[in-house]
C-alpha cells in the first residue's frame, strides 16, 4: 500500500510517499519512496504558483500511484491573506487527486502526531524523532514540510489500514 503524505501550502508544499509493507520484516513495514517539497517563486503570480503546483502533484502521483493521500487539516488563526493562498493550494492539490481517483484524507496536526508518536501534543523534535525510525531515515529530513508530509503520510497508512480492518469486521463471512 501506497500513501501520499501532504503538507499544503503555495510558497512551498511538503509531500512523501510511504509504502506499507505487511509481510517484510516486522520492524521495517514502512518505508519512504521519495519525499520533498514544491517550492514556487514569490515573483511569480498566484495563477502561476498554482498552476506549477498542480504540475507537481500530478508528476509525483504519476510516478507512484499511491492507493490514498492523507493530507494536514488547515487552521488559522490570525492571517487571511496567508490562508487564502494556502486554501487554493489545498484546492489545486484536491482536484488533482480527484482527477487520479485518490481519496484524500484529512487529519489534524494533533491526530496526526498521536498516529505517530502516540501523543498528540508532541512537538517537532518528537515528531521528527519517530518518522526518522519508523521510516529508518539516518538524517535528519530537511526541510520540516517534507518531515511534517512523511507524518501524514504514515498517519494515512494507520488510517487506511484501520478502516480496512473495520470494513473486514463488518463483511458477513
Amino acid at each position: 500500500m501506497r500513501i501520499l503524505g501532504l503538507d499544503p501550502g503555495y510558497g512551498r508544499t511538503g509531500w512523501g510517499v510511504v509504502e506499507y509493507l505487511p509481510k517484510g520484516n516486522p520492524d521495517r513495514q514502512l518505508q519512504a519512496l521519495e519525499f520533498g517539497v514544491m517550492e514556487t517563486a514569490s515573483a511569480d503570480s498566484l495563477s502561476v504558483r498554482l498552476y506549477e503546483l498542480q504540475r507537481g502533484i500530478q508528476a509525483i502521483i504519476a510516478r507512484h500511484r499511491p492507493e490514498a493521500a492523507l493530507m494536514e487539516r488547515l487552521f488559522f488563526n490570525q492571517s487571511t491573506t496567508t490562508a487564502a493562498g494556502v486554501y487554493q493550494a489545498q484546492g489545486v492539490l484536491l482536484a488533482a487527486l480527484g482527477a487520479a481517483e485518490i481519496e484524500c484524507l484529512e487529519l489534524t496536526p494533533g491526530q496526526i502526531k498521536q498516529a505517530v508518536t502516540g501523543s498528540g501534543r508532541a512537538g517537532k523534535p518528537a515528531v521528527m524523532d519517530m518518522v526518522c525510525r519508523l521510516l529508518n531515515i539516518k538524517a535528519p529530513i530537511r526541510p520540516d514540510d517534507a518531515a511534517d508530509a512523511l507524518a501524514a503520510a504514515i498517519a494515512g497508512v494507520h488510517t487506511v489500514r484501520s478502516r480496512k480492518l473495520m470494513q473486514t469486521m463488518r463483511s458477513p463471512q
